[in-house]
């Protein structure tokens, strides 16, 4: 889990588990075919800078991969009669538009040369949560095990991204960004699946709307778009969001113990926020106010 799921378009602060991006430390962690630099004459001849256009490439090339993986279980339900005919497009319009996205963000936070196994990963996750979203937006179908494990996969990735970019040396702001925005996504998902599969009331919605009222809200009151110090609780408060909606809609566990366990991590989620805009309040006043140090609490 990155450092606050919700850190919106403000530039992210330190994260000491991170570490300074690194080209070369611990790169012979991982196999020297992931790792070995590979200079390619006509991808530097695409644009002046070889790094973001070989970069750039992989994006593409991962994203034609794991966009024809999307599409073929998606048509494969559609043609099975378990969707609409309209969810496979549906599903590939919304995985387009988040490899739109990164290709957009690459130049600007993404140094180096490679997109990455670690980017890839993330961009796999992604391409599960909205295959989750466009399920959970179909009246068609269940809440069953095979999403309910969909859904795990796509919880248990985000423990493989970080690491991996760590042991490669590859950590970025791109890739700390890109992974925070694939949980929020998670967490809209699995919300809507709770909601659709009667696990909960439509007030579940909220646990994944929350941080996305909270970048409309900035948009208007700016001070909310201020820098936060990092925090562990923040990190620990995403995890726990994560964990209580999987479990809201695990097979077997019906209303109302669905109901409360969404709830307690809802109830966790809205305290998270409201420490965080009570700090942002208290440095509006005394813009001079530096981050404490350390992790908050």
């Amino acid at each position: 889990m990155t450092d606050g799921f919700y850190a919106m378009d403000r530039p992210l602060p330190p994260d000491p588990q991170r570490g300074p991006p690194n080209e070369t430390a611990s790169a012979s962690r991982l196999p020297a075919v992931l790792t070995a630099p590979t200079p390619n004459p006509v991808l530097a001849a695409v644009t002046p800078n070889g790094a973001l256009a070989a970069a750039t490439w992989g994006a593409v090339l991962a994203a034609a991969v794991l966009g024809a993986a999307l599409a073929a279980a998606t048509v494969g339900a559609a043609a099975a009669g378990l969707v609409r005919p309209s969810m496979p497009a549906n599903a590939i319009a919304g995985f387009a538009t988040i490899v739109a996205c990164v290709i957009v963000a690459l130049p600007a936070h993404h140094p180096h040369r490679r997109f990455g196994l670690a980017n890839t990963v993330t961009l796999a996750r992604a391409a599960v949560v909205v295959g989750l979203l466009a399920c959970a937006l179909e009246p068609t179908v269940p809440l069953g095990a095979t999403l309910f494990a969909a859904a795990c996969a796509a919880a248990a990735l985000d423990a493989v991204d970080g690491p991996i970019a760590r042991a490669a040396g590859r950590t970025s702001p791109f890739g700390a960004r890109f992974d925070m925005e694939v949980d929020a996504l998670l967490i809209l998902a699995l919300s809507v699946l709770a909601w659709r599969g009667d696990r909960a009331g439509a007030w579940v919605i909220a646990a994944g709307a929350l941080r996305y009222l909270f970048v409309a809200a900035a948009r208007a009151w700016p001070w909310l778009g201020a820098p936060l110090p990092h925090s562990e609780r923040r990190r620990a408060v995403c995890a726990l969001q994560v964990l209580s909606l999987l479990a809201c809609i695990a097979p077997g566990v019906a209303p109302p113990a669905s109901a409360a366990i969404a709830a307690i991590g809802l109830a966790a989620l809205i305290a998270s926020f409201s420490v965080d805009v009570a700090w942002l309040a208290r440095a509006r006043r005394a813009p001079t106010q530096a981050p404490p140090a350390g992790p908050a609490t």
